[in-house]
């Protein structure tokens, strides 16, 4: 009888299923580390030339807004209003690419990998 290799008909074409779940694993620690990373970062768009900024982690949560008083017309609110929206935009897209910068290797070595995700 001949040996049936990683209890699989057929073997699994000389895949080390170990290795590969260890570099699945070290993948993922190093995306956690990364996420947690994100976390700490501050990242700050703005609107206006600068008479609104918003400032959001790396996560795109806000963490400070702060409005110039000049940008402050009370028979303007809309303008404001829009200011603020503009500022959390840029904010966020920064954000976002800073992220994708940070995870994009690691997720797409991840995503790499057959049959894990």
């Amino acid at each position: 009888m001949g040996k049936m290799q990683s209890g699989f008909p057929g073997g699994m074409g000389g895949m080390d299923l170990g290795r590969v779940m260890r570099q699945a694993q070290k993948m993922q620690e190093d995306l956690q580390k990364a996420q947690e990373g994100l976390k700490a970062i501050r990242i700050e768009g703005s609107a206006g030339g600068g008479a609104v900024t918003v400032m959001v982690d790396g996560h795109r949560d806000v963490v400070a807004v702060s409005i110039r008083p000049d940008a402050v017309d009370a028979d303007d609110v809309e303008t404001l209003e829009d200011l603020v929206l503009g500022a959390l935009r840029d904010a966020q897209a920064k954000a976002r690419q800073e992220a994708e910068q940070r995870l994009g290797g690691i997720a797409g070595a991840m995503g790499g990998m057959p049959g894990l995700f």
